[in-house]
């Protein structure tokens, strides 16, 4: 069962969305704001940093941003910052509750998201458990902390299909 039958209707919702543009360094998002906005990466490249820590850098067009701080109804969880020039459709984060294409395409998202962690920490555990050395443990690590970042390419994520392809 497809969850979002019709690639072109959600192209075409997101194409009907202002966009907003940042440039190199600009801060897109700031931990523990609340903006009642998401964000879809139109293009561009920006870095999610919570607590200090860079935990991700995401590229891919179609990662949405503000999605659990929408869910959650609390504020953001990490700030993000543009390390290129980057575009964003906007929405009011209220879309999710508006509209259900948008919402099953978050819920994807963050299931695939969900998913890929959930096998990322099984290997983790695994890893521990053979003895495996500091730096494959590390650079299992770093894989689940991309995973839990706000990826939307659903492709990579084993999404059925991805709406900028």
């Amino acid at each position: 069962m497809q969850l979002i039958p019709d690639v072109a209707a959600f192209q075409k919702r997101l194409d009907a969305l202002p966009l907003a543009s940042y440039k190199i360094g600009e801060t897109v998002l700031v931990g523990g704001s609340r903006t009642g906005r998401l964000l879809i990466l139109k293009h561009g490249k920006v870095s999610i940093v919570k607590e200090g820590i860079e935990i991700a850098k995401v590229a891919e067009p179609g990662a949405v941003f503000g999605e659990v701080s929408a869910l959650l109804d609390q504020p953001h969880t990490a700030d993000v910052h543009a390390t290129e020039n980057s575009q964003f459709h906007v929405a009011d984060a209220a879309l999710l509750a508006q509209d259900p294409i948008v919402l099953l395409y978050v819920a994807g998202v963050l299931a695939r998201r969900l998913d890929a962690a959930n096998q990322a920490l099984i290997e983790l555990k695994g890893q521990f458990q053979a003895g495996q050395p500091a730096s494959t443990i590390s650079k299992t690590i770093e894989k689940i902390e991309g995973l839990l970042g706000p990826s939307g390419n659903l492709a990579y994520a084993g999404y059925p299909y991805d709406p900028y392809a």
